[in-house]
């Protein structure tokens, strides 16, 4: 059975770095497209970013576009979401989301940042981030 494993967050000061991990323990990422995305109390879920694990194709949130990171390792099945520049807007629960990568062939960047349960069928149970100023 598919589980994600997140791990990665925690508390840092403002302008400082975190990195989250997301990995799929026993299955090959090539299939998978894998995207992280975050709830702010009181907010709605926002996509974060995402990529395509077969090439590496990637796409970014405005907000978060020159700060955050996210690549792949597909030997060790992990998708990592470095982020740095933290500012207290970043503070919120970080989830991992994966679906098959052949869900998003339509999708220019063969990802969404849309919270689609329907595309990402797979979801982590989440990682708390917070930034203190």
């Amino acid at each position: 059975q598919l589980q994600l494993v997140e791990s990665g967050g925690g508390l840092v000061q403002t302008g400082g770095s975190l990195k989250l991990s997301c990995g799929v323990p026993g299955f090959n990422l090539d299939y998978f497209t894998i995207a992280y995305f975050r709830r702010a109390p009181g907010k709605e879920s926002e996509g974060v970013s995402c990529i395509r694990s077969r090439d590496g194709t990637t796409d970014y949130a405005d907000s978060v576009e020159g700060r955050f990171t996210i690549s792949r390792d597909n030997a060790k099945s992990t998708v990592y979401l470095e982020m740095n520049g933290l500012k207290s807007e970043d503070t919120a629960i970080y989830y991992c989301a994966a679906g098959w990568a052949v869900d998003f062939n339509s999708r220019p960047n063969g990802c969404s940042l849309i919270p689609d349960n329907e595309k990402y069928g797979f979801w982590g149970r989440g990682t708390q981030v917070t930034v203190s100023s």
